[in-house]
């Protein structure tokens, strides 16, 4: 029996409608009051049209984001306004559209230098994720993308065994293979630990790496992130032949 639900859609939009509606759903279902609930984000290209879709349904379904709080897998050590920035994508298709209270977004102050931003992240979702066995905050849901190369958050192939098994809740990322090189990334420790980890895998030229990370001893990634996991639900936007 495998550890991942691997849902393919005959493009981006119906990835993007899907898992909106799934997610919608789950909030829908979940009731919380004034418990937080903790979800992180991720970009990417799929991201823009994923954010759309919560937007438009969202509003149609009068969904309340009272009690979800945004967090997020990875940001780019850049200004929270410049076009690299996440969070700035988040701010403009989700966030304002939807008039989430400033006091729910905990963006990764990518501004400062990557160890104080990773180390401000990692407090913050501390404060109002519960804690696991293993001391790691517990999201509710981490919303990944994945790579050409198989890297999800900013989490590359080719790192260190230490770096890999550090357990720091975000790690700063230096010298990062694609730009811009310093990133702040959840750890390998953090997206094990949650409830639930959904994957958007959409976009040419990722078949081959989504092929590895399937395989039992898959080397990417998020090959890793599965293998590790109880359970991962991957939504993919292409047919693997």
């Amino acid at each position: 029996m495998t550890n991942f639900e691997l849902i393919s859609f005959a493009t981006p939009d119906a990835l993007a409608h899907t898992v909106a509606s799934q997610w919608l759903d789950e909030l829908a279902a979940a009731n919380r009051g004034t418990k937080p609930y903790c979800v992180a984000l991720s970009g990417g290209r799929i991201a823009e049209n994923f954010f759309a879709a919560i937007t438009e349904q969202g509003r149609e379904r009068a969904i309340s984001f009272g009690s979800v709080h945004f967090f997020w897998a990875d940001e780019r050590c850049v200004p929270p306004d410049d076009p690299e920035s996440n969070y700035r994508m988040a701010h403009e298709r989700l966030f304002a559209p939807l008039k989430i209270a400033d006091a729910n977004i905990h963006r990764i102050r990518g501004e400062l230098p990557p160890e104080a931003a990773a180390a401000q992240a990692a407090a913050e979702l501390c404060r109002l994720a519960p804690s696991g066995a293993d001391g790691q905050p517990v999201m509710d849901l981490i919303f990944l993308g994945m790579g050409p190369d198989g890297h999800v958050a900013s989490l590359f192939p080719g790192e260190a065994d230490a770096a890999v098994s550090d357990p720091a809740v975000y790690r700063a990322i230096k010298n990062s293979p694609k730009p811009p090189p310093n990133r702040v990334s959840l750890g390998y420790g953090a997206i094990i630990a949650a409830r639930e980890v959904w994957a958007l895998v959409s976009g040419a030229g990722k078949e081959a790496a989504l092929r590895e990370s399937l395989k039992a001893s898959g080397r990417t990634p998020f090959g890793r992130v599965i293998r590790l996991r109880p359970h991962v639900k991957i939504f993919c936007g292409f047919r693997l032949t």
